[in-house]
């Protein structure tokens, strides 16, 4: 038997159509664009806008794009893995929630809360689920929605961040490679 390595087979994300450019910025907290610009390089970042949206929105419109890509169906996710650091709220977990708004019915979830290393922790354990044949279809999703925790005060902090998701499919191959490796270490 060959040993199973665990693939992404889709990628997809997704950004809100709100731009806070470093200009709106200006408006808001002692800075300016050259100053943003020299220290970080970055000139805009998307804002999850409306009444009740949380991180699980910005989720939905990812996975659902990743689910048409593969040709897929959402009944087919074994399990979800949420890496966030800003869930919609502590219980129930965002992963169950986005489990609902998109009917993964057959699926189970958790959130995995590990800042800006997160989204690798749920890769490396996701393809774990896969390499060790418990799961054939595991999605990992990668979500902020930043602009519910920053402080539009601290020009330090509010520069940097912005809403968005990321979202991948590890499914098993037998026949050849998949995720190389990972090395998770201090």
């Amino acid at each position: 038997m060959s040993k199973i390595h665990a693939a992404i087979t889709a990628v997809n994300g997704y950004v809100p159509d709100y731009i806070l450019t470093n200009k709106e910025l200006e408006t808001m907290v002692d800075t300016n664009d050259e100053w943003i610009v020299t220290r970080t390089g970055i000139k805009e970042r998307r804002i999850l806008k409306g009444k009740g949206l949380a991180t699980s929105d910005l989720a939905v419109p990812a996975v659902k794009g990743l689910l048409e890509k593969r040709g897929i169906t959402a009944e087919e996710i074994e399990l979800i893995i949420f890496c966030t650091s800003t869930p919609d709220m502590l219980f129930p977990a965002t992963a169950n929630i986005l489990a609902d708004k998109i009917g993964a019915k057959n699926a189970w979830g958790y959130d995995l809360q590990a800042a800006c290393s997160g989204f690798l922790f749920g890769l490396t354990t996701g393809a774990q689920f896969i390499e060790s044949g418990k799961h054939k279809k595991v999605l990992v999703v990668g979500a902020d929605k930043m602009s519910s925790v920053v402080n539009y005060n601290d020009r330090n902090t509010c520069i940097l961040f912005g809403d968005g998701c990321g979202a991948v499919l590890l499914e098993p191959n037998t026949e050849g490679m998949g995720i190389l490796d990972s090395l998770l270490k201090n």
